[in-house]
């Protein structure tokens, strides 16, 4: 059975609140509080001046569909730690291509089906798709496992949570710092993506971190005030203690968005019906609100973020539909689409595709109004099993395992804040 899909509050539509705003004033803030604003972030979530170094490592090649070349990678991040990687390029290249690194949700890691999907419709596009193993998840885990949510165990010693959130900010970063060095890539038009988590992280991660031409938040996104939905979240690691801590800054929503506007563009594409993130209550009203409060900041409406809705979905990865694709050929330019090609590619009902292609699927999201009922673009994305995925063989993840998991990073973490290791108690998993 197929499903007819209508996105509504477009760009178009939603352009007199960005095109038709007053003309722009004089900045009410210097630059000099930009960059308070940005080293404060930084300093509050332990994320460091000198970025880790990458050392690099490959692990080989392999080709997950047809036009499309994935790379095995490693490289560093925080306490010597290191990040499992799958890079997609596409087979052939020529001069310097934009790229792309995707920031999952709680739960999940590289070998989640959007993942390697958005690494394949992308690197056929022309692009350079980075997906990663969040801490804790993936080759990240002490069982190798997928779906753990093992980072929200709770430590209850004062500064943990900032640490957790600068890690996940750094991993970040760090695969902007692989993506810049690559020799393919175009160091001026890397984008981040970040869904339900990993919007969260992004959108930090956008506010601190200037090399980025543009951010897609989707699952999220919409930051709010004091005793909101992200000081109020279950999650308290990795969202809302480490977003407490940042009442320092004030206006909190404000001054990270009108970061991401210094920084470059912003789109953030959410389901009307997401109630996992709370956007029944955070609609076009409330973000209209938040940019003007932006623009009092910067002085300007150029580059400030836009929002597209999709009527009655919940919480999905939007960047894989058509919508998130115009918005992204328009800032980053793939060699190999036009505007005119992605209004015309056939789309993929998640769902149907998942089940046709023994896709393995959280049960739990596989729902019409959550993933399984999106209209992915492209009708030809094979499933990449999960043994092609691993960037490592069992025999060298063994041996190096204790650089890549998230319990050697705990340690690492409170040997230097807090010695000995407190009293742990674990959290209830979710996304």
């Amino acid at each position: 059975m197929r499903f007819s899909r209508v996105y509504a509050f477009s760009s178009l539509l939603l352009a007199p609140f960005v095109l038709f705003a007053p003309p722009p004033k004089s900045a009410a803030v210097s630059d000099s509080q930009f960059h308070s604003w940005r080293k404060q972030i930084r300093s509050t979530l332990y994320v460091r001046d000198l970025l880790p170094a990458l050392t690099p490592q490959s692990y080989g090649t392999f080709t997950p569909a047809s036009g499309v070349i994935a790379e095995r990678v490693t490289y560093g991040t925080q306490y010597a730690m290191r990040i499992p990687a799958v890079l997609y390029l596409p087979e052939h290249v020529s001069g310097r291509i934009p790229a792309l690194v995707v920031v999952n949700g709680h739960g999940g890691d590289k070998y989640s089906w959007y993942s390697f999907y958005t690494g394949i419709l992308y690197a056929r596009a022309g692009g350079a798709v980075l997906t990663y193993d969040p801490i804790g998840e993936g080759e990240r885990n002490v069982q190798r496992r997928s779906a753990t949510r093992a980072h929200d165990l709770v430590v209850e010693v004062s500064g943990y949570p900032q640490h957790l959130s600068g890690l996940m900010i750094t991993d970040v970063m760090q695969g902007v710092s692989y993506l810049s060095g690559r020799p393919e890539v175009d160091p001026k038009r890397i984008a981040v993506m970040g869904y339900s988590m990993g919007s969260f992280v992004s959108g930090l991660t956008g506010a601190v971190d200037s090399r980025i031409r543009a951010v897609v938040l989707s699952g999220g996104g919409d930051l709010d005030g004091p005793d909101g939905y992200w000081d109020k979240s279950s999650k308290t690691m990795c969202q809302s203690i480490p977003w407490k801590s940042l009442s320092v800054l004030g206006d909190r929503p404000a001054v990270v968005y009108a970061l991401n506007q210094k920084r470059g563009s912003t789109y953030i594409i959410n389901g009307s019906a997401d109630d996992v993130v709370d956007i029944p209550h955070h609609l076009e009203p409330f973000f209209e609100d938040l940019r003007h409060r932006v623009t009092e900041l910067t002085g300007t409406s150029a580059d400030i973020f836009e929002t597209y809705f999709i009527p009655n979905a919940s919480h999905r990865p939007n960047w894989v539909t058509r919508p998130a694709a115009l918005w992204l050929q328009q800032k980053l330019k793939f060699p190999n689409w036009t505007l005119e090609q992605i209004r015309d590619l056939p789309e993929a009902h998640i769902s149907e595709w998942a089940e046709k292609n023994q896709v393995d699927m959280d049960r739990g999201y596989t729902q019409e109004d959550r993933e399984g009922g999106i209209m992915a673009l492209g009708n030809d994305v094979p499933n990449v099993p999960r043994r092609t995925l691993n960037v490592l063989n069992e025999e060298q993840w063994q041996h190096q395992k204790d650089d890549f998991i998230f319990e050697a990073w705990v340690q690492r973490v409170l040997a230097e804040i807090s010695p000995p290791v407190p009293t742990t108690t674990v959290s209830k998993p979710s996304r």
